[in-house]
């Protein structure tokens, strides 16, 4: 296995050794199936403020989740104790539940031939071998360059850093055990800015699987203070219709939805505008997305779903018409399909960009809203009505003019996703969904 985790007390050969102890015992009682989920993850974050240190937690956890079938019954518990008398009494506990479940034909694990048998090894897990102590470092010289960058800067309302290591295994009764590990680090900085009697607050942040290709803290520190600094002088817009650009870190969440909308959940409970759509234009002709789940150093990626079955490079959306739904084994069967692999979701969600950068973007949006917060949740799924409260900038002849707060965007999603007019290369990757910054034809802006 690539890429073996440093600091992370784990023993594999125990975590193998306890799934195939729980598969045998929920046997035994009588289970027709069953399936195991071992998680394992270690590691600590650190905050300043004020050059001082506000906190520093340590995290070391184990959990075992385990599901056992008799016949269309279910029954589940979960532990994070491994002792031999924990685990049998949690085997004991799922089977007996099993018995008050009411009967569902769709429950079950994956049939064999869904099984990633012979999943890739992919590079995942980049330890950062960084201690305590210069962790608080690297924090508090991100904070005294952020206060260093502009006057204005009146305070670093916390500055983060954080590591992580973990492993996943997973196992079941039709014969499949596979594990990886995977480690995650993030530093962020969030500032406050003062004006005259006007405070307003921003923040940057640098997530990444390998530590040596997180932003530096020379230019991370710049890029909060700057992002800070021009929210100051922010005005309220009268109400209209306008076009809008979701920058790309908002984009994210705006395609976030769309990944919700055709998640297998979603449809088989009928909850998403989507239900039935497949085959169906959703997005202009130029639009395409697609799934890239073995990506390395990417923070989506997995070699398998959490039923075990492999993870591939599914087509969501081509020339703008919805190509497949987002499905695990349970959902599938739900809906009378196949599963696609993303049981615990899409695993590094492409949307494919055009070819003008962000600058470019806004020359041709030319006079709209440049969304660069999103607050609130007013959004429902099954009509596709949205409405957030934003902020960002206003935008006259390609140029940003000022900022602007205490706004409201709202729009019907099926309308959002249709007028998309085009997509910049300026792509966020810290995440799964992979988009560059969005331009919707027109859209309702609620303000004064």
């Amino acid at each position: 296995m690539k890429n073996e985790l440093q600091n992370l007390d784990v023993n594999v050969e125990q975590f193998q050794a306890i799934s195939q102890d729980i598969l045998k015992e929920a046997a035994r009682l009588g289970a027709d199936q069953a399936e195991v989920g071992i998680a394992a993850s270690k590691g600590f974050s650190i905050s300043v403020h004020d050059e001082d240190v506000e906190k520093v937690e340590y995290n070391q956890d184990k959990v075992v989740e385990i599901r056992v079938f008799f016949g269309n019954r279910t029954g589940s518990s979960s532990i994070s104790d491994l002792r031999p008398d924990a685990v049998r009494a949690a085997v004991e506990a799922a089977c007996y539940i099993a018995k008050f479940t009411d009967k569902d034909t769709a429950a079950g694990i994956a049939d064999k031939s869904e099984l990633a048998f012979n999943y890739p090894q992919l590079a995942l897990a980049y330890p950062w071998n960084i201690s305590v102590e210069k962790a608080i470092e690297l924090a508090l010289d991100c904070e005294k360059q952020a206060l260093a960058y502009d006057k204005r800067i009146i305070s670093a309302e916390e500055v983060n850093v954080a590591t992580g290591e973990a492993l996943e295994l997973y196992a079941n009764s039709n014969g499949f055990i596979g594990y990886y590990p995977h480690t995650r680090h993030e530093i962020s900085c969030v500032l406050v800015a003062k004006d005259k009697e006007e405070m307003q607050r921003d923040f940057s942040y640098t997530v990444n699987l390998d530590p040596t290709l997180l932003q530096s803290i020379n230019s991370l520190a710049k890029e909060a203070a700057d992002k800070t600094v021009k929210r100051l002088g922010g005005r309220r817009l009268p109400t209209q219709k306008a076009p809008v650009i979701f920058h790309a870190e908002e984009a994210r969440g705006l395609i976030g939805l769309f990944v919700s909308a055709i998640s297998g959940g979603s449809l088989y409970r009928k909850s998403s505008f989507l239900v039935d759509h497949l085959g169906k234009k959703i997005f202009p002709t130029f639009m395409h997305m697609y799934e890239r789940p073995h990506l390395e150093r990417a923070l989506g990626s997995a070699p398998f779903d959490n039923d075990g079955v492999a993870t591939r490079e599914n087509v969501f959306v081509q020339d703008g018409i919805l190509r497949s739904y987002s499905l695990g084994v349970y959902s599938a069967r739900k809906l009378g399909m196949k599963t696609t692999g993303n049981a615990g979701g899409i695993h590094n969600l492409i949307v494919e960009y055009g070819k003008k950068d962000f600058k470019q973007l806004l020359k041709t949006m030319g006079r709209g809203l440049l969304v660069t917060e999103m607050m609130g949740s007013g959004i429902n799924l099954l009509t596709g009505d949205y409405s957030r409260g934003a902020s960002g900038y206003w935008v006259e002849d390609g140029e940003i003019q000022y900022p602007v707060h205490e706004i409201t965007v709202a729009g019907k999603l099926q309308d959002m996703f249709a007028r998309i007019v085009d997509i910049s290369n300026d792509v966020d990757e810290r995440g799964g969904v992979r988009t560059g910054s969005i331009l919707i034809e027109e859209m309702m802006i609620a303000g004064d």
